[in-house]
């Protein structure tokens, strides 16, 4: 029997799996100590299951009950993997069954390791309890510098795992002689990786070589963040109203400092005269909506990131050409890992500092641009517009299978690019701007150039967007059949309602009898106006239905005929939904006139209903058609 505290290891760390027990993990593969495989084979193995159960229960009154029996059962092992009580109620985050444990336990008890090499404070750690933390190292303050299973310390262990109030604490308590340079580098990528970049930036602060250094795997700091797309504002991806909050937050980048002495993460801000006064109305607000502590916590985390950016590769710089140069090229390209996600944060800190690096290539060949053209990361492929002329150079590259800047914007995007984007046919037109736009900055002749394959970027375009081609047509396509039904019945419905108005008509010359009424009045012109957009409805998504498909089509035609069709359609659902208001209300007005009210309200329901499900693709179709679109022709300039 054995606790199964197996933890996640993120990606590109030193995996830990092994240095707890697990039913899969073999004793064998792990250098298991002789001697404390000899002291369990003298323990009977059921003997301890009282104990077991209430550690991993947190019942400290059945514990108790067993020690008064047996106080020495404190520190025996009572698991296969050597584990006292202690370990277990650390690992299952019992904190009052550790506090009165602790009380039961010698210094030395607390030391005591399983056959992994860990200690009960090593669990802690990797559960994360701070509270169960603390009162280990009261009672025995050397714990925190024993290295347990791979010779990690319990701090490595936390930051591995993301604990921050773990690492924070352990930090403070850990001996700073103890910690060698591996220590220190596996720290701080593994803050990094966790997002604990306050953490980093204090590392940094105090150990600049930590810049430069490599860790096992021989990366960097900057390696690791090369592939934290989402530790930056570039990857988070926020709706409408956590974007408004996100530019409303008033957090600044010289308002952010680390506090060293207990790694708090101090935030000012604007002017100190109304500093406590903006602090109280953030506090509040973030009382009434929670969200905004979310979007607040990822602004910070965003700014430290870029902060760290900027540490890390202001040390870089001080190195010789050579030593940055085999930074940046071994064992990975992290200029390049972080164009391929979008990191345009990190590009621009690079950049700015080291223009020299627009000219630097991948494997194949290609630029920094000419990879954010194959990836579809248009913030980056931006910044080709802030180096001037130098942008006629760049955009000649050709890549080692001849391919020039706009051959990559004929394939095909990403999978994880194109999924950003609602629907085939938005996609399509997507993938055509970005064809265009590119058409624009490369030479005349390089729209003909043949690649090693023989194929020219036109070609290209049409070969690799057949099959989204089609599934653009066929979402169009049942997008205007479903609406088009809809608008076909109102239609049909607000023509036959202006042949039998409420409430009837004169017998002897056929006016409506309620012609005079406001409420009849309403009913009229709604009834009109529904009719003439269903009318214009129904032809706009039919004039979809039988469109050439074209991959042009995509670009203007196509959206801006489902742009009208949609509103035309809105505005037949809202006005055929007043008429029908109004012809209750002329009917119901003598006898039941308070029920206006209560009509009105549910006419809302079906409008608003449409609205909703709608206007999100409504929205993307004009933002997209007639939008200030995504390339930015005319940003500030970076190099000079």
């Amino acid at each position: 029997m054995s606790t199964s505290l197996v933890p996640a290891v993120p990606k590109h760390t030193p995996t830990f799996r092994s240095c707890f027990p697990a039913r899969l993990n073999s004793a064998s593969s792990h250098g298991t100590s002789t001697s404390k495989e000899a002291k369990w084979q003298h323990i009977h193995p059921t003997k301890y299951v009282p104990l077991y159960k209430a550690a991993l229960k947190g019942d400290w009154a059945a514990a108790m009950e067993f020690l008064e029996s047996d106080p020495g059962a404190v520190r025996v092992p009572i698991t296969e993997a050597h584990e006292t009580a202690l370990h277990i109620a650390a690992g299952a985050r019992r904190v009052e069954f550790v506090e009165e444990m602790v009380k039961w336990m010698h210094p030395y008890d607390l030391a005591l390791k399983n056959k992994y090499d860990n200690t009960a404070l090593y669990f802690a750690a990797a559960a994360g309890i701070t509270q169960i933390a603390k009162l280990m190292v009261t009672k025995n303050p050397s714990l925190p510098v024993i290295r347990g299973c791979k010779r990690m310390l319990p701090l490595n262990i936390s930051a591995l795992l993301g604990h921050r109030d773990m690492v924070r604490y352990l930090y403070s308590v850990t001996d700073e002689t103890v910690l060698t340079e591996d220590d220190k580098i596996a720290l701080l990528i593994a803050t990094i990786t966790t997002d604990l970049f306050d953490v980093a930036l204090l590392l940094l602060m105090k150990y600049p070589s930590l810049a430069t250094a490599r860790d096992g795997n021989e990366e960097t700091a900057l390696h690791a963040l090369a592939r934290k797309p989402s530790a930056f504002a570039s990857g988070c991806r926020f709706g409408l109203w956590q974007r408004f909050i996100y530019s409303c937050d008033p957090v600044k980048v010289s308002n952010i400092t680390i506090d060293e002495k207990d790694l708090k993460v101090c935030r000012g801000f604007l002017a100190p005269a109304v500093q406590s006064l903006n602090r109280l109305l953030w506090k509040t607000l973030k009382s009434v909506v929670p969200s905004i502590v979310l979007v607040h916590e990822t602004k910070v985390m965003n700014i430290q990131a870029v902060e760290v950016v900027k540490v890390i590769w202001n040390e870089i710089l001080l190195l010789k050409g050579w030593q940055i140069s085999a930074i940046l090229t071994e064992p990975s390209r992290p200029l390049f890992t972080a164009v391929e996600l979008g990191i345009v944060e990190f590009i621009s800190v690079l950049v700015q500092s080291y223009p020299d690096l627009i000219w630097k290539v991948d494997d194949e060949s290609r630029s920094i641009f000419h990879t954010a053209v194959a990836y579809r990361h248009e913030k980056i492929f931006n910044l080709i517009y802030n180096i001037g002329a130098l942008k006629d150079l760049i955009a000649s590259y050709v890549d080692s299978n001849d391919n020039n800047m706009l051959h990559l914007a004929a394939n095909l995007a990403p999978s994880s690019r194109l999924n950003t984007i609602s629907g085939a046919a938005l996609q399509m037109q997507r993938e055509y701007q970005w064809f265009k736009e590119v058409e624009k900055i490369v030479l005349p002749q390089y729209t003909e150039m043949k690649n090693s394959d023989g194929r020219t970027p036109a070609m290209m375009f049409i070969e690799e967007h057949a099959n989204l081609v089609k599934e653009g047509e066929k979402w169009m396509k049942d997008t205007a059949s479903s609406c088009m039904v809809v608008a076909t019945l109102i239609a049909t419905v607000v023509f036959a309602a202006a042949f039998t108005v409420p409430g009837g008509d004169n017998n002897n010359n056929g006016t409506p009898i309620f012609i005079k009424d406001k409420s009849f009045m309403v009913f009229a012109i709604s009834d009109a106006l529904a009719l003439f957009t269903s009318a214009t409805s129904v032809l706009m998504f039919l004039s979809i239905l039988t469109s050439r498909y074209a991959e042009e089509d995509f670009a203007h035609s196509l959206p801006k005929r489902m742009i009208i069709g949609l509103a035309t359609l809105f505005v037949s659902i809202a006005t055929m939904m007043i008429a029908f208001s109004a012809t209750l209300s002329i009917v119901l007005q003598d006898r039941l006139a308070w029920v206006a009210i209560p009509i009105a309200t549910v006419a809302c329901v079906p409008v608003t209903v449409f609205a909703f499900l709608q206007f999100p693709l409504f929205i993307d179709m004009i933002r997209s058609t007639y939008g200030f679109g995504i390339f930015n022709r005319s940003p500030k300039p970076m190099l000079y």
